[in-house]
């Protein structure tokens, strides 16, 4: 399954213990400049990733060209792609990324931002990044885990 997720804390428990059996991802890609460009902390976040599962690290504008190589024969790889802000996954998708569903798991509260639901608060900008999902056919899927319903409909 090539699931991609929008959560501000990256890799942590949550990833590792319910989203990677579900998604049964071999290989979790997280996008994401300052980490991709930081050994010390890949290192130190990739300490938490069973040993069976590959990590790899790269910049948000490069995520397309890592996995057009990576991937070339499969048409849907089991890949778990993690981004930490709604702009970054726009940015990825406009140079080239696609993907049908977006899952929004953590979006921190934070002054200037309205709270959608218990894991997700918005401010303008992801408004407008959620605006440009839909706009184009990216089904938005507001879940912690895998076992919730899908919590919030088109009310942002």
């Amino acid at each position: 399954m090539f699931w991609v997720r929008v959560d501000n804390r990256l890799i942590h428990g949550q990833i590792i213990e319910t989203w990677l059996p579900f998604t049964r991802s071999r290989m979790i890609v997280v996008a994401n400049d300052a980490l991709s460009a930081d050994p010390l902390r890949q290192e130190i976040m990739g300490l938490a990733i069973p040993s069976h599962v590959d990590k790899v690290f790269v910049t948000v504008e490069g995520l397309h060209g890592f996995l057009s190589t990576a991937f070339q024969d499969d048409a849907e790889p089991d890949v778990l792609v993690l981004f930490a802000s709604c702009e970054d996954a726009r940015r990825a998708h406009e140079h080239g990324t696609a993907f049908s569903c977006l899952n929004l798991g953590n979006m921190h509260y934070g002054p200037g931002k309205e709270q959608l639901c218990a894991h997700v608060a918005l401010d303008g900008r992801d408004k407008v990044c959620l605006s440009y999902f839909a706009a184009r056919g990216v089904a938005l899927d507001f879940r912690c885990v895998p076992n919730e319903p899908v919590q919030v409909g088109r009310t942002w």
